[in-house]
């Protein structure tokens, strides 16, 4: 059985590989604003789904990961920049501020058949706390053009992203974009016949 991430997303990957897993990268191509969704964890949750049952339906006897990161800020979701206009408003509303990331995951096990047999989905929540910021200092944080792909306009595991981050409550790789202890733990109790193999290749 092959393992499939259902994510373009190179920190997902990177997560990934970091815990020696074998993979290979199929993203999906559904509409992620197709939906009327304002509850977070129901966002990231179904976002997921539809990305992990796209790409289950192109691999039979395969394992499909998927997931999906959104920021929220006083109940507001807060997406990737449009532009560097749209990337400095969402770092200045961050601003000495406490936010929450959400990551909704979606775990699949298909068939041989092309039919999926198991599937589960769940959400990992982490606050982060950013100190405060210059506009000087989000403007050159922009011009690296690293908040562009980014929900929130940022990234904790970037040269000038991880230097904002004050505090964190929670998951730290939730925030990068995928709860690998989440995970596992996961992974252990749905997917027993699965877990030796993905994490420890026996």
């Amino acid at each position: 059985m092959k393992v499939v991430l259902a994510s373009s997303s190179p920190r997902r990957a990177k997560l990934l590989k970091q815990i020696n897993i074998s993979f290979e990268v199929d993203p999906s191509d559904v509409d992620e604003n197709s939906n009327n969704l304002s509850d977070p964890v129901a966002l990231v949750e179904y976002l997921a789904m539809l990305k992990g049952r796209d790409v289950a339906a192109r691999h039979k006897d395969s394992f499909i990961i998927a997931a999906d990161t959104i920021v929220c800020l006083h109940n507001e979701i807060l997406g990737k920049p449009e532009d560097e206009e749209h990337a400095f408003k969402t770092l200045k509303m961050l601003n000495n501020y406490t936010h929450q990331v959400f990551t909704g995951v979606f775990l699949c096990t298909v068939d041989q058949s092309g039919n999926i047999s198991r599937e589960i989905s769940f959400t990992e929540r982490t606050n982060v706390t950013f100190g405060a910021l210059t506009d000087s200092e989000i403007n050159h944080y922009i011009l690296t053009k690293s908040p562009m792909d980014k929900a929130g306009a940022y990234g904790i595991q970037d040269d000038l992203g991880s230097l904002f981050v004050k505090r964190i409550d929670g998951d730290y790789y939730n925030v990068v974009g995928f709860p690998l202890h989440a995970f596992y733990q996961q992974v252990k109790t749905s997917f027993p016949e699965l877990s030796k193999k993905l994490f420890f290749n026996t």
